[in-house]
């Protein structure tokens, strides 16, 4: 039994430097992923223990607070922002990606749907309740898209958002998450 499995450990980024703290983000969705792998192996030889539950209960939590504010945070603000720049050129690309990424933000957030109800089993108790392949399935479409995220849209979006725009997405960010000042 490993005893990480309920936590997920992850460097934490400020609003200040908001590509940076998307990129953070990118790395603690792919450390919940690795969490949820680690709990498809933990169910079948410790069944819905303790450890299991908190795991399910740590992962619902994610996936429902933090990863809705990281798609509003680049749906709301950086995708406009980088459309924004683009004004007066050809954004048909830029236009392209952005769309297309907001259909895979919903397309994760169906399947996150369903795997949450196997999760709210596993948290019951119920070590059958997750499917594995739904499981997998969902982990490798969000390393998909992030890997996407990070080898187009970042890029990108530092290339192209001056100073002004990464401030107002830095403070729009903060306000999605309730934050008053900065540390």
């Amino acid at each position: 039994m490993s005893t990480s499995l309920p936590g997920f450990e992850s460097p934490a980024a400020s609003t200040e430097v908001p590509l940076e703290m998307l990129a953070a983000c990118h790395g603690r969705i792919e450390a919940q992923c690795a969490g949820l792998r680690r709990l498809l192996r933990h169910l079948p030889l410790h069944g819905a223990d303790e450890p299991a539950r908190q795991a399910a209960v740590a992962l619902m939590r994610y996936f429902d607070i933090a990863a809705p504010q990281h798609h509003e945070d680049e749906e709301a603000d950086l995708f406009p922002a980088l459309i924004e720049a683009m004004a007066g050129s050809d954004a048909v690309c830029l236009r392209e990606l952005t769309e297309s990424l907001v259909r895979e933000h919903r397309t994760l957030e169906a399947a996150w749907r369903l795997l949450r109800r196997m999760l709210e089993g596993v948290a019951r108790g119920d070590a059958l309740a997750l499917e594995a392949g739904r499981a997998e399935e969902f982990a490798q479409a969000c390393e998909r898209h992030l890997a996407r995220e990070d080898a187009e849209l970042l890029p990108m979006a530092a290339r192209l958002l001056d100073d002004a725009a990464l401030t107002r997405i830095g403070e729009a960010m903060r306000v999605r998450r309730g934050i008053t000042a900065l540390d």
